[in-house]
């Protein structure tokens, strides 16, 4: 029988401290910067130059299904892509992948937010400029919900927000 050496249990346990501790810092990394997204929604950063890039990228896949989907295409790929990119890394149980993943997704969720909620003022510069029609405006006016225009807005931010919460607790629900 082989006894346990105390100084090789101490060492263990404080492995799994550290592996604990090391666990926890993608989401102190992406507190700030989900708390900059945020608090300045609207506001635009370098990676809305790539978002913008797959929205459009997302009319043209979707060109071939009607213009009612043609139009959210944009939106839609703005929300699939992170959303394929979160499932790659869920399959290979890559966790820090997964939250880089989730904050780009919430990210996109917050630009779909603005674009929604700007659905009857038509204020944003749109790509294409006067030659081209508002998404949201189409999209709201063809279900009958452009008064609603804020409040569609505001579930766009919502989904963003529990998307951030979620992904800052995800090393509760996953261990690598």
């Amino acid at each position: 029988m082989i006894k346990n050496n105390p100084l090789q249990l101490d060492k263990a346990v404080s492995y799994s401290k550290v592996d604990e501790i090391k666990r926890w810092i993608p989401s102190v990394i992406m507190l700030p910067v989900m708390l900059w997204l945020v608090l300045n929604r609207g506001n635009y950063s370098w990676i809305d130059n790539a978002d913008l890039v797959i929205h459009e990228a997302g009319h043209f896949f979707f060109m071939f299904f009607g213009k009612f989907i043609y139009t959210a295409g944009g939106s839609l790929m703005q929300i699939i892509l992170p959303s394929l990119i979160t499932w790659y890394f869920f399959r290979n149980e890559y966790r820090t992948g997964m939250q880089f993943s989730l904050l780009w997704l919430g990210q996109n969720f917050i630009n779909i937010s603005v674009y929604a909620a700007d659905a009857r003022a038509q204020m944003l510069p749109l790509l294409g400029g006067s030659k081209v029609y508002h998404d949201w405006h189409y999209l709201l006016g063809e279900l009958n919900f452009l008064q609603l225009d804020s409040e569609v807005g505001y579930f766009f931010f919502g989904i963003a927000i529990i998307i951030f919460i979620f992904t800052l607790l995800l090393p509760l629900i996953i261990h690598d």
